[in-house]
């Protein structure tokens, strides 16, 4: 049976820090939380843990001093989901796409339909000749057998998953790729000299970074970074749509701009702030910022000792790295929603589980990373992806139906409430579940409330 600190363990070991850092880290409660048959709760509790004991590392290469870290899988679980609990002037402002959701096939399997953006609701639509209801999408969709159905929408730059059994995806070229993955990779992509952490009263006290990523799992690691004390800046395009209630959770702490690297003077103006930042993070498909000069060697080169994250669906391997991927899709595919269905209909996990545990994940690795950077040099990459996470998520273990069953769908209002924080944004009164994990020295925490996508300069202030 996996608890969270069998799998802390684990992430430790991913990094190559040392197993007595656990030591550092109490860990109270354990799964089920929800009714899932995934262990949310260990995994969750795990990667907030490691990333706390990673920037505990920073604060002691900082002042000497090491600190407590505290974790409650409670509060980890709750936080997997933490967009269900925003509020914006006392309402929660979640919109979901109608049409997304799964459909069954002709060969009586399922399907899942991602159609929460326009641009990918319009080729899933196309593909099938549909419009824009349930119903319609539901007699197109029956027309087609899976693979085929899949394989159309991918080839039209939509997305979508095939539900698919763990077995099956174990047997999957894709999934074969992915069970080779390590959950994290920390790669040395270029020489530096070492460079000490800036002055500061917190773990990331001075430094910037730049946060490429929309919806959650890369977002939502920009924001655990400016919650350790780190200067966040969100750029984002004016054209492209926005996620919403998400933009606001995750946007917490960080300024926010508009950049359109299609245009050369704008692109400069990226590269100016990259050479005066420390972290780079993206969530493009692999090759994609490479091809306009954002590559891993090209902005270590344009700043020596950078630390470059880097999210992606599927992997950097395998037939599917190009392919588009969210958490919903990843479970599709990778035997989560089949193993959750509900009298034969696949189901999503009550929490995002891929998504923000990923997140965790990513801060973790890039904390570790400037650690590194600060004792021995060197400019590094972070590599993550949403399938090798769920995989590593799956390799936990199951909980036996008879103890999950019984998990209440909804913790006490009380509970959530005393983990809930307020803040003042140009939005209105916005009220979001604060960082879960305590610290004796330095309680993460982030201070700029939510902006508008692009309030801000493209400079650091």
């Amino acid at each position: 049976m996996t608890t969270a600190l069998t799998a802390l363990n684990d992430l430790l070991a991913a990094a190559g820090m040392p197993p007595a850092i656990a030591r550092q880290a109490d860990l109270t409660g354990g799964d089920p939380v929800f009714p899932t048959p995934y262990r949310i709760a260990a995994a969750g509790a795990a990667a907030i843990a490691a990333a706390a004991l990673a920037s505990a590392e920073l604060w002691r290469l900082r002042t000497g001093r090491a600190q407590r870290v505290g974790v409650d899988a409670r509060a980890a679980a709750a936080s997997l989901r933490g967009h269900k609990y925003l509020k914006v002037n006392g309402v929660n402002p979640q919109t979901r796409d109608t049409i997304t959701r799964y459909y069954q096939l002709k060969d009586g399997g399922w399907i899942y339909l991602h159609n929460n953006f326009p641009h990918l609701r319009e080729r899933n639509l196309r593909v099938l000749g549909a419009r824009h209801d349930a119903d319609n999408v539901a007699r197109a969709v029956g027309t087609w057998d899976g693979p085929a159905l899949e394989e159309a929408i991918f080839a039209q730059g939509g997305c979508c998953g095939m539900v698919r059994s763990a077995a099956q995806w174990a047997a999957h070229p894709q999934g074969s790729v992915v069970a080779a993955l390590p959950v994290l990779e920390i790669v040395r992509i270029g020489d530096a000299a070492p460079q000490a952490l800036p002055p500061g009263k917190r773990p990331l006290a001075g430094v910037r970074a730049l946060d490429l990523t929309r919806v959650i799992a890369g977002p939502y690691c920009a924001r655990v970074l400016a919650e350790h004390g780190a200067d966040v800046m969100k750029v984002s395009r004016p054209d492209l749509p926005d996620s919403g209630a998400l933009d606001i959770e995750t946007g917490i702490g960080k300024l926010s701009t508009f950049l359109d690297l299609r245009e050369a003077a704008q692109a400069e103006q990226l590269r100016e702030l990259v050479r005066a930042s420390d972290v780079f993070v993206h969530a493009y498909r692999p090759g994609a910022l490479a091809a306009r000069g954002f590559g891993p060697e090209d902005l270590a080169r344009l700043r020596p000792g950078l630390v470059y994250i880097t999210l992606n669906a599927w992997g950097h391997e395998g037939p599917w790295r190009e392919r588009r991927g969210f958490d919903t899709v990843v479970q599709a595919v990778n035997g989560m929603a089949a193993q959750s269905a509900v009298q034969g209909e696949p189901r999503q996990l009550p929490v995002a589980a891929i998504d923000y545990i990923s997140g965790n994940i990513m801060a973790y690795g890039a904390m570790v990373a400037l650690a590194r950077r600060a004792t021995e040099g060197g400019s590094w990459m972070v590599r993550v992806s949403l399938a090798a996470v769920g995989d590593w998520i799956a390799r936990r273990g199951l909980i036996d139906e008879l103890l999950f069953s019984s998990a209440q769908a909804e913790l006490p209002a009380q509970l959530v409430d005393s983990w809930m924080r307020n803040i003042t944004a140009p939005a209105g009164q916005v009220r979001y579940l604060g960082p879960v994990a305590s610290m004796s020295e330095t309680p993460p925490g982030a201070f700029l409330p939510p902006l508008p996508l692009g309030a801000s300069a493209p400079q650091w202030p």
